[in-house]
């Protein structure tokens, strides 16, 4: 018998850089500072499969394999993203979705705001992104009304209806308690293993035991004989 020690580390990472504080653009509207538009209209032309690896840049992080926070934040902002190419945003209204995204993740971090107080600031972020602006440039909103609801149902879905579990993954101790701990486990060798049961059967029973019973016979009966 072997003994097998694995050091579990589930430290909390995602320290490193977490994505810059949201700034407010002209119209008050929310834009993401971790890219900036540019690099979100880059990003919105990329395949599935590359954006794990370019977003793991933006966000800085380094142990996205052996770190829970880490793997679970980055899977948060590239389905937001990915969500956004999905519903044809522009690189202006995806920076905001995801500005937004990052401003509900740090009220729950940093203040530990309860879920009814972060949708009024969601409601609030997003009021100022469904009115009409009034800069020369642009006079339309940065948000439809339609956009506005999927972007809507899309926070409810991905964030709102987990808030508990992000919750917890931002406040509890539990990754510091188990950082470093050691678990001891026993593991079977080759020799002195138990035989499987059809194994320690002498192989003309065996055999009887595979065939079906004549008809009429006592299953029993038929066995023995």
């Amino acid at each position: 018998m072997a003994t097998t020690v694995i050091r579990v580390n589930m430290s909390g990472g995602a320290t490193a850089r977490d994505a810059q504080e949201p700034r407010t653009g002209k119209d008050n509207t929310l834009q993401w500072e971790a890219a900036p538009q540019q690099q979100v209209h880059a990003l919105l032309s990329m395949a599935e499969e590359q954006l794990p690896a370019e977003m793991t840049k933006i966000l800085g992080f380094s142990n996205t394999h052996v770190c829970m926070k880490e793997a679970a934040l980055l899977d948060y902002y590239v389905c937001g993203l990915w969500w956004a190419k999905e519903t044809n945003f522009t690189a202006e209204q995806t920076s905001f979705s995801m500005a937004v995204m990052q401003r509900l993740l740090d009220n729950i971090k940093e203040k530990q705001m309860p879920l009814v107080e972060n949708l009024m600031g969601f409601a609030e972020a997003l009021g100022a992104a469904v009115q009409w602006r009034t800069s020369e440039e642009c006079r339309t909103p940065l948000l439809e009304e339609e956009e506005a609801k999927a972007l809507i149902t899309y926070i409810r879905n991905s964030l709102f209806q987990k808030y508990r579990l992000y919750e917890l993954l931002f406040t509890t101790s539990r990754e510091e308690l188990l950082t470093g701990a050691e678990r001891t486990i026993e593991v079977f060798g080759c020799h002195g293993a138990i035989a499987p049961l059809e194994e320690g059967l002498p192989t003309h029973l065996h055999s009887q035991l595979l065939l079906e019973p004549e008809a009429g016979a006592d299953p029993v009966r038929s066995s023995v004989h």
